[in-house]
């Protein structure tokens, strides 16, 4: 029997680049970024490390310590970052400007910049700092939130135009690959051939990359086939009880009359997604032009207000709808939004993470896009992940129908059977 053994650096480094567009490059470029690990990784064409460049231990702790510090609920001794407060602050963020920051709050954020342990948040040493308690959505805690998210970059980037190779593509793995302002600011840079980023660049990749690295030491190559809906089939364990659920066949122009109508719908669809974001197979859809729907939408997951809600969109409506029409059906990059009736899915900042949406990537989803885009001039959506919080995707038919009958959820579309919650039941 054969053994292999990585570690848990190199199965980003090689998840990054066995899920890129296979090619051969003399030398390509690895950045993984994460709770602990802040470095580039310089490879060669035989997929060899040659050369390991340190920025920053513990990026994504840092940035989630941010929060920690604002948080008057968070404990100011012996308490380790909550990772899950990184994708809140990169929420909070976009409350603020940067360039707003005055001296003090500048050096509190230099000072958690240079911290060197975050296992537990040092916040005691922040109490001398307008920052110590002063409330995650106060203005201080926001834009110290923008300035800390504009530095982080800015220290990456700097690094990478100094140290790395003009021209060569980059592969971006690590939980911080999640954030889209950042993604795309690494596109915009200028400096690399090619920005790509997989849809797991989280630890939710981690097994992927481990398999990658084992391939590639067994084979030479690091190249695999993959569909970002490689999860499990839904099962239906159960039927949904007719006297609280009514059956129908799916009519794509009927539901989207429910949907904008400000209905609720969990759509389920062939396998689940991998990686931490809905991609339309395990997701909450809601009307995108009601104003309502994101409130609605924060209520079911019982998440905070200030947190925005994605869209999908058809890849035919992207030029009329956002600034840019670039394909991106992971939903990894910010776009500004043109359509002014977006009201659902506008961040405070004019931006959205928009899953792109062709017939190709999900035939499904695609074709109720279009029913919208035939009654509302524009075919997007609303779209967040079908989940309990803190778990993975729901899919199973008994979670489902508990998971919408707990959180007031009318409908429910499982392949071609729509389920409606009979009123009063």
């Amino acid at each position: 029997m054969q053994y292999f053994s990585s570690s848990h650096e190199r199965s980003h480094i090689f998840g990054g680049i066995g899920m890129a567009p296979a090619a051969q490059h003399p030398l390509q470029a690895v950045l993984v970024w994460e709770g602990l690990t802040g470095k580039f990784f310089l490879v060669d064409d035989k997929y060899r490390v040659v050369r390991t460049i340190d920025v920053m231990d513990q990026p994504g702790a840092k940035y989630a310590a941010l929060f920690a510090i604002c948080d008057p609920t968070f404990a100011a001794k012996g308490s380790i970052p909550r990772l899950s407060d990184a994708g809140k602050l990169m929420a909070l963020a976009a409350h603020a400007d940067h360039r707003n920051a005055d001296a003090d709050i500048t050096a509190a954020v230099e000072r958690l910049l240079k911290i060197e342990n975050t296992y537990p948040v040092p916040k005691e040493e922040f109490r001398d700092t307008p920052l110590f308690d002063c409330g995650v959505t106060s203005a201080v805690g926001t834009t110290a939130a923008a300035l800390l998210t504009e530095r982080m970059f800015r220290i990456f980037a700097e690094t990478a135009v100094r140290e790395l190779p003009q021209g060569i593509p980059l592969r971006i793995s690590g939980g911080c690959g999640l954030n889209c302002d950042w993604n795309a600011e690494w596109a915009d840079l200028g400096h690399f051939s090619d920005v790509f980023v997989p849809p797991c660049a989280n630890d939710t990749g981690s097994a992927i990359g481990t398999a990658v690295d084992a391939q590639t030491t067994l084979t030479g190559s690091p190249h695999i086939d993959w569909n970002v809906y490689g999860g499990l089939d839904f099962v239906r364990d159960q039927v949904p009880d007719p006297t609280r659920w009514s059956h129908r066949s799916l009519d794509h122009d009927a539901l989207s009359t429910a949907l904008s109508a400000g209905r609720v719908v969990a759509w389920v669809q062939g396998r689940w997604e991998i990686g931490p974001r809905a991609l339309g197979n395990r997701s909450l859809l809601a009307d995108a032009f009601s104003a309502a729907s994101k409130d609605r939408l924060n209520e079911i997951k019982q998440r905070e207000d200030y947190r925005p809600i994605a869209p999908c969109a058809r890849v035919e409506d992207l030029a009329t709808a956002f600034d840019r029409d670039f394909e991106d059906p992971y939903m990894l990059y910010f776009r500004r939004v043109r359509d002014t009736r977006l009201k659902a899915v506008t961040h405070v900042d004019g931006s959205a993470r928009v899953q792109t949406v062709s017939e190709k990537s999900n035939a499904a989803l695609h074709r109720l896009l279009g029913a919208v885009a035939a009654q509302r001039g524009t075919g997007v959506l609303c779209n967040t992940s079908l989940n309990f919080n803190g778990h993975g995707f729901i899919n199973r038919t008994s979670d489902l129908v508990a998971y919408c009958e707990a959180r007031g959820v009318s409908d429910m579309v499982i392949g071609q059977d729509w389920y409606q919650r009979v009123e009063g039941a």
